[in-house]
Formats: C-alpha cells, sequence, structure tokens
C-alpha cells in the first residue's frame, strides 16, 4: 500500500530530543533512588525525599519571595528586568526540581535555588541560548588588531565622502 508522503527526516526535531532527555533524566532519577534505597534503607529514603520536597518548598517561598519584590521594585521604578527575571525563572524552575521526588532533580534544584550557586546555570542557559540565536542578535562583536606596521593615513582623516580608513583585524570569539 503505497502512500503520498514519503519524506524522510534527517534530523531529530528539538521536541523529540527534549522527550528523549527527560525520558533519561527520569530513567536516572529512578536508578540513583534505588540504589539509595539499597543503600539506606526504604523508610530513610522516603524521609529523605519528604525532607528534599519540604526544603524546596520553604526554599521556593523565600527566594521566590525576594526575586519577585525585585521584579516588582524594578517595574516601579520603570527599569528593564534584567537579570531579576531570569533568576526569577531559575528560582521556579530550581522550586520544581525540588519539589518533584528525586535525588538528582534536588540537587540542579539547590544550583538553582541557593543565590550564591545560581550563576552557575544562569551561565550555562545563557551559553545555550547565544548558541540558538542568529549571529546578528548576539552580543557585541570584540575585535583585536593584527597589524604589525603604521599605515600613513589621509591628510584630512574626517572630510565628508567616502570612507578613506581601513581597519584590519579578526573577530577574537
Amino acid at each position: 500500500m503505497a502512500t503520498g508522503y514519503s519524506a524522510q527526516r534527517t534530523s531529530r526535531r528539538p521536541s523529540s530530543r527534549l522527550r528523549t532527555a527527560i525520558g533519561l533524566g527520569a530513567l536516572a532519577e529512578v536508578v540513583v533512588y534505588v540504589l539509595v534505597a539499597s543503600w539506606i534503607g526504604v523508610g530513610l529514603t522516603v524521609l529523605a525525599t519528604l525532607a528534599t520536597s519540604a526544603l524546596g518548598w520553604v526554599l521556593l517561598a523565600r527566594q521566590g519571595t525576594k526575586a519577585l519584590g525585585e521584579l516588582r521594585q524594578r517595574a516601579e521604578e520603570h527599569r528593564a528586568p534584567g537579570r531579576a527575571l531570569g533568576d526569577a525563572g531559575l528560582i521556579a524552575l530550581g522550586g520544581l526540581l525540588m519539589v518533584l521526588p528525586g535525588f538528582i532533580g534536588d540537587l540542579l534544584g539547590l544550583l538553582c535555588l541557593l543565590p550564591f550557586t545560581r550563576a552557575l546555570p544562569r551561565a550555562l542557559f545563557a551559553r545555550a541560548l547565544a548558541n540558538r540565536l542568529p549571529d546578528a542578535m548576539r552580543g557585541p562583536v570584540r575585535v583585536r588588531s593584527v597589524r604589525t606596521e603604521t599605515v600613513s593615513g589621509p591628510q584630512e582623516p574626517f572630510r565628508a565622502g567616502p570612507a578613506t580608513r581601513v581597519i584590519e583585524g579578526e573577530v577574537a570569539p
């Protein structure tokens, strides 16, 4: 039986990669949970899970209130949200990871929730986002000069007309 649809995929869609990553993460959580349960016992593992979930709620409430206060203050002062908006997102993600059962998620959630460790996930997300942006939307371009000899310019460097100066260099990453 032939159909009119015969498109072949050569690359995986981002949604299938995300589903694969979530599935592998859930599998890793189950493996770690079973290993911890076999090491310290099922009862203590359940208690540890409940304790980390309660800690997640407390940290989410405390850090979330601070982040929302910062966002509210920036809005009242008509300033751009900047880093405060990113911190609020990381706090929400960290709280979700802490509340869900699992020890790997708890560690990742703590990285997002604690103010002194939040710089690491912020940098990772910023790098991932910057790699997905087109070149025209990326940050400032840094140029390093590679000229080794002097160049004499025109006698009137700022006269009107077409540009007469050439600056040699290379774009540094």
